[in-house]
């Protein structure tokens, strides 16, 4: 089934801004830049909002999630806006008890750890999702010509939630379950990559213009592992995807190692942490894809005159990809002063 004849893509209003353009490979007279984490923390306007409520309510809230999806959008002037959610929201609406725990991040009641524990799992029902096409189609209203970029979590890192209770520094429960339970592992990817994957179309059919999967921990992993345990279940959420002509964004923390690999799931763009320079990225992809990075989120707090030189060397280096949109290497961190955020679109703009 194609998109919607009102879909923004469809009908122009973002087909030909910089973002997408450069998203299909082109070079736009505009060097599209937008930031991880963009709607949030940071923004005096996000915290006022925010002040008392719960975080994943907030995200089910529609007017509440539209317009801190907004809010970055107005501020920086960035290409795009990203869908302000969280990757554990399909996870939660499937009936997995999950909270966000402030300074910690999401924790669940009961992990999942055996093949009962995955077989109990529910699908996740297209009902459940109402709220997210409602708050998506709210902020494609509002923001007109600015393409909308809908987001998802990676199977590998959701199973790593799942299968350590919440966030963890090495994942050795959820590695070790790859190995020691494979079919296990494999039943449980297959549930986090469905719950993803009509996460995402969700975003799509209300009019999400690209879309991003992140893979945040997936260089606890070795390529072999990757390749054999974790690619295929990426595959599967782009697979969800099938008819629709988006553009496909996959991203991972210090993945450097992996790139290939992900660009094999299916993804049009590569997203690239700091760690790696764009031109050796490129080389590393083949150098026809177009990428997307890779500003050390550190950086954002230094003196002006480093944070300049550095942009400005992302930018040149990207100058080896097709195309480029530039980013940070991961989010924006709470403490980032706005103001600076706002002068980095402007230099980049500029370039």
């Amino acid at each position: 089934m194609p998109l919607a004849h009102d879909h923004p893509l469809v009908d122009g209003r973002t087909s030909s801004s910089p973002l997408i353009r450069a998203y299909r490979g082109e070079r736009p007279e505009r060097m599209p830049v937008w930031f991880m984490r963009q709607a949030g923390r940071s923004l005096p306007e996000y915290r006022e909002l925010r002040a008392n409520g719960d975080m994943l309510e907030a995200c089910l809230t529609p007017t509440m999630a539209s317009e801190i999806t907004l809010q970055p959008v107005r501020r920086h002037g960035v290409d795009a806006g990203i869908f302000f959610s969280d990757i554990v929201i399909p996870v939660k609406l499937a009936g997995v008890d999950v909270s966000i725990v402030p300074g910690r991040g999401p924790v669940l009641s009961q992990p999942i750890r055996t093949a009962s524990d995955v077989l109990a799992l529910r699908p996740l029902d297209p009902e459940a999702l109402a709220p997210i096409r409602e708050a998506v189609a709210l902020t494609v209203a509002e923001l007109g010509s600015t393409p909308l970029i809908g987001f998802a979590g990676a199977p590998f890192t959701l199973a790593a939630y799942l299968v350590e209770g919440g966030p963890s520094k090495d994942h050795l429960r959820a590695r070790s379950l790859m190995h020691s339970d494979p079919h296990t592992w494999a039943m449980l990817l297959n549930w986090a990559a469905d719950v993803s994957g009509q996460f995402l179309r969700a975003q799509v059919e209300a009019g999400a213009s690209a879309v991003q999967l992140f893979d945040s921990w997936v260089g606890s992993l070795s390529e072999a592992d990757y390749v054999r345990r974790v690619a295929p279940h990426s595959a599967r959420v782009f697979s969800h995807l099938r008819g629709f002509d988006v553009p496909k964004v996959h991203f991972g923390v210090g993945s450097g190692e992996l790139l290939p690999a992900m660009r094999a799931v299916g993804a049009d763009v590569i997203g690239v942490d700091w760690r790696l320079p764009l031109d050796v990225a490129s080389a590393r992809l083949g150098g026809d894809v177009p990428l997307q990075g890779n500003i050390d989120p550190a950086l954002l707090s230094a003196p002006w005159p480093a944070l300049e030189a550095h942009v400005r060397r992302v930018v040149e280096l990207g100058r080896a990809a097709p195309a480029h949109v530039v980013n940070l290497g991961h989010g924006v961190p709470p403490e980032t002063d706005p103001t600076v955020l706002t002068r980095v679109v402007e230099l980049v703009h500029s370039l």
